[in-house]
């Protein structure tokens, strides 16, 4: 297993897999923050389940899908550490995005900044409705949203949203979350797995080769402006 300085991928995400779909669970034990450990652990687990899945679930701890890239780091004054967990954060985006396989999130609680920006890369998106906060807050904390941010939110969110939920850096609760597009719906807590899994069920029966043809079409000119925004 690879190894990301003195932790190894299984600090970051756990990988099941059971009858076509891979389970992989977000778990630092602490907020999920979008370190280089994280999403490298993550794009290793969906680079696993593409070889031995059909379908992808998306899990994270209780009550924190993931808190965003670490503001540690953003903060911290080191522009090589900066740039390394930006790019690494960016690849797993994109990885997600237009990842052959049905990605499911099952979002079990706050998913903020970068965590909303993992959730726009979803196929399916179930949240568990709460007391939990979901959306781009960079504005609201000093920070501007990058392009690769921007044109994802474009892309998922409800067009007549997208001004209020980015430049108003809106946090919403997940029964709102689903109306303006970060979720497609929201479920009691105790039911959420299981509607993760019925959905995953469902993409099962699905052509594999037609859905990773059509999701590329589709998906691919957004990927093209992210690449040529980073490449300027």
């Amino acid at each position: 297993m690879a190894k990301i300085g003195r932790r190894d991928m299984s600090d970051f995400v756990k990988y099941e897999v059971a009858d076509g779909i891979a389970t992989l669970t977000m778990d630092d034990g602490k907020a999920n923050a979008f370190g280089v450990g994280m999403t490298t652990a993550l794009c290793d687990a969906l680079d696993r389940a593409e070889k031995e899945a059909r379908v992808v679930v998306i899990t994270g701890r209780p009550g924190v899908l993931c808190a965003g890239f670490d503001l540690k780091v953003i903060r911290g004054g080191d522009p090589a550490a900066q740039a390394e967990m930006r790019a690494s954060g960016v690849e797993c985006f994109l990885k997600s995005y237009l990842h052959p396989l049905p990605i499911i999130f099952a979002c079990t609680g706050h998913s903020v900044a970068a965590g909303a920006l993992l959730l726009l890369t979803g196929d399916a998106r179930i949240g568990a409705r709460g007391d939990y906060k979901i959306g781009l807050n960079e504005v609201g904390i000093g920070l501007s949203l990058p392009e690769f941010g921007l044109q994802l939110a474009y892309d998922r969110l409800d067009k007549r949203a997208v001004t209020t939920a980015v430049l108003g850096a809106t946090l919403y609760d997940p029964v709102a979350a689903a109306e303006v597009g970060y979720l497609d719906k929201a479920v009691a807590i105790d039911a959420l797995m299981d509607s993760a899994m019925a959905t995953a069920r469902n993409m099962l029966e699905l052509d594999g080769e037609a859905f990773a043809s059509t999701k590329q079409r589709m998906r691919q000119p957004t990927v093209d402006r992210i690449r040529k925004s980073m490449a300027a």
